[in-house]
């Protein structure tokens, strides 16, 4: 199988007329990695071409590297039913530079790009409606970011005297445990709770 994806990565390098920033195989399927600009030539080209024909998307994700210049990297995983096979495309971007929306090749990815919007804030031009698919109305940040904080900015609950939804500010019910990450096996420095006894 590797070898056929081999051949695929060069087949695909000697054809597509964008330039191939880096092509991997590992794990049983082609990564290819492009400039975020050419990635409605090159899904066209991947559904199109006749050896290739990934005529199916099955997801657009985002992954999130904060430490990067370019944060983001919007991968894209199709199939080919004909050739048996799956390969993933990779283009990288910032918080503030779209990336063109694949629904022109794929209407099929208009959910998946609302989506990655809606959870990490990555923008598509040419989209035809990009907003928010799984969070409230009014949700402040994108919950899958490495920086969101683990506690939301707000809480959302029904309130039965005004008969609506209301928005408050995060309030901790309980105080966070601490762990003492000890081996058990070693033993704690101090008693535990049950375990008076049994000295």
């Amino acid at each position: 199988m590797s070898e056929a994806l081999n051949d695929l990565a060069t087949y695909i390098g000697e054809r597509l007329n964008v330039d191939v920033e880096s092509s991997v195989v590992a794990f049983g399927e082609l990564t290819l990695t492009v400039d975020a600009g050419d990635i409605v030539e090159v899904l066209s080209f991947l559904k199109r071409d006749v050896q290739c024909q990934f005529i199916s998307i099955i997801d657009i994700c985002g992954v999130d590297y904060p430490d990067r210049d370019k944060r983001f990297d919007v991968v894209y995983h199709l199939l080919s039913p004909r050739q048996n096979m799956r390969i993933r495309v990779k283009v990288s971007t910032d918080e503030d530079t779209p990336v063109p929306s694949a629904t022109p090749v794929f209407p099929g990815a208009d959910w998946f790009e609302r989506e990655a919007y809606d959870l990490y804030g990555i923008l598509f031009s040419g989209h035809p409606e990009l907003r928010r698919i799984l969070t409230d109305y009014g949700f402040e940040g994108h919950p899958l970011r490495k920086d969101f904080p683990l506690t939301g900015f707000v809480e959302v609950r029904y309130d039965d005297e005004v008969k609506r939804v209301v928005y408050e500010p995060v309030e901790l019910k309980q105080e966070f445990r601490n762990f003492d990450f000890l081996s058990p096996w070693e033993g704690t420095d101090y008693v535990l709770p049950g375990d008076e006894k049994a000295k």
